[in-house]
């Protein structure tokens, strides 16, 4: 039994959802989501709840019903509220700046990274090692972060390179004469 999915979306005030045949609009003051509903789930809207019940008692209709209500979640949060995410960049001469849609890296190799960012996510360097990453999606956002993360993940004897703000580096002891 899902118990997450158990429980019924709130939709706040200025969001709109509209439930199709097998998709689902979202709307609000950051934008339109939508995503794509599975066979095994039926969703309802009624009053300003979203509620996700499996079609059947089925193994799988069961397993597909908690993701679809998080991944309605997910879209009702990004439209009303949004998600942002914050990159720190550890290490000598490490350094980031955003030049319109591109983000311009310099990581310690011989050349500077400009990774493009997609329209949907915007990016802002507060310093020159600190990058937040805002976006109505979250999977966009995610996929953006772990991108830059993956230029120069953190090692872990020194702890250089690019880590999440929440991220801890399991450090190793260096040589020992």
């Amino acid at each position: 039994m899902s118990r997450i999915g158990k429980h019924p979306v709130k939709v706040p005030a200025g969001v709109t959802a509209v439930i199709t045949d097998g998709e689902i609009v979202v709307k609000g003051k950051l934008g339109e989501l939508k995503t794509h509903l599975p066979h095994g789930v039926k969703v309802t809207q009624e009053g300003d709840e979203i509620i996700v019940r499996p079609i059947s008692d089925d193994k799988e209709h069961r397993m597909l019903w908690g993701t679809v209500r998080a991944n309605i979640h997910n879209l009702v949060q990004g439209v009303s509220e949004g998600f942002k995410r914050k990159l720190e960049l550890i290490g000598v001469g490490y350094k980031a700046q955003v030049q319109g849609q591109t983000l311009k890296l310099s990581l310690g190799y011989s050349h500077d990274i400009d990774y493009a960012l997609p329209s949907e996510v915007k990016a802002v360097c507060s310093t020159p090692t600190v990058i937040e990453l805002s976006s109505a999606d979250k999977q966009k956002l995610g996929q953006v972060a772990s991108e830059i993360r993956s230029y120069r993940s953190p090692e872990p004897y020194k702890g250089k390179g690019v880590k999440y703000e929440e991220e801890t580096v399991l450090r190793k002891v260096g040589k020992k004469k």
